[in-house]
């Protein structure tokens, strides 16, 4: 009998301390009913949104997992079975399912789709082609609306998403600003993805540095909150555009970060602030795969992964995401 491996979400985190919260266990894998797919992952994301799904929050986009059950996630995989017509055994696929090696699904509700083969690297459909891609091109074009010649900042810049939208500011003809937390990371930024500046806020005055940014910034590409969206509030362009994507410096709380204290600049600067939710876009239609295929094939977007190989080792890959250990997208490989 073919059995699986998840991890089970068994009590709300305190902090990052996971370990305590879930466990990994092992059961019989259910064969697909009529409409379903069964798949065998080959790669898990570890994404900073789930952490807000770990709460009792019932005011978030997603509600929470109730306790006792798979711990939700987004994997890459090969069709084992299919009692679906628009999917075949050996299909490589992505979708909504467990932190698991197998995961049987409804493609409907789980967003299962087919991936291209013909990528220089699959996981890159987890990175610069997946949804992390998708979200960048959204908020920075659907929700910001940037321009060639504007000023685009970007926070958790050498993130999965952040990373991307570094990248597509650059090539939109934007001068970028990156904020990152080593110099290393920094380093990076600039030299690898060539942005022109990158601040590392553990060792510089955000606030101080972005002081310095002539014409102020236009639009800021949001995925931190707290202190940071403070430091950029009194440096926004008049009529300037913030795009949250993100606010990772509160998902670890049962009711949310504070708003910021510099909240009086929407008034001062006249500021646009917007959510950037990928799923509304879709829910219109709008397929970004695309330009953003086309940026890759270019040699305009490339992606960097953190990998860590291991089921059992899934909480050790997202600690790494939720304490900024690392650089580009984190994943785990099975």
């Amino acid at each position: 009998m073919l059995t699986r491996q998840f991890w089970r979400l068994d009590a709300r985190p305190d902090d990052h301390d996971y370990a305590a919260a879930l466990a990994l266990v092992e059961e019989p894998v259910r064969d697909p009913a009529p409409g379903e797919v069964l798949v065998e992952a080959r790669y898990l994301s570890m994404d900073p949104g789930v952490r807000v799904w770990m709460t009792a929050r019932e005011d978030g986009y997603s509600p929470p997992i109730p306790l006792g059950t798979p711990m939700q996630g987004q994997f890459l995989g090969r069709v084992l079975q299919s009692a679906h017509t628009g999917f075949a055994a050996g299909d490589l696929v992505r979708g909504f399912g467990h932190w698991a090696t197998h995961s049987t699904v409804d493609p409907a509700l789980s967003g299962l789709a087919k991936m291209d083969e013909d990528v220089a690297d699959i996981r890159d459909h987890f990175g610069v082609l997946g949804l992390n891609g998708w979200t960048a091109l959204c908020g920075l074009t659907d929700v910001l609306g940037i321009r060639a010649g504007e000023t685009v900042l970007v926070s958790a810049a050498a993130g999965a998403t952040g990373s991307i939208a570094c990248q597509i500011a650059r090539n939109m003809g934007c001068r970028v600003i990156g904020i990152a937390g080593s110099d290393d990371k920094c380093a990076w930024l600039t030299s690898t993805l060539g942005i022109d500046t990158a601040i590392n806020y553990k060792t510089q005055d955000v606030a101080a540095e972005l002081a310095k940014v002539e014409g102020g910034i236009n639009a800021y590409f949001e995925n931190v909150g707290g202190t940071l969206l403070d430091a950029a509030l009194p440096n926004m362009a008049m009529h300037g555009r913030i795009g949250i994507c993100g606010l990772i410096e509160g998902y670890t709380s049962e009711t949310g970060a504070p708003g910021p204290a510099r909240f009086d600049q929407v008034l001062m600067k006249r500021l646009t602030i917007r959510g950037i939710f990928l799923p509304d876009f879709m829910a219109e239609g709008r397929d970004y795969y695309p330009p953003l295929r086309a940026m890759y094939d270019a040699g305009r977007l490339v992606g960097e992964f953190d990998e860590t190989q291991g089921i059992e080792h899934v909480l050790h890959a997202f600690t790494r995401l939720m304490t900024g250990r690392n650089t580009g997208k984190v994943i785990v490989k099975l």
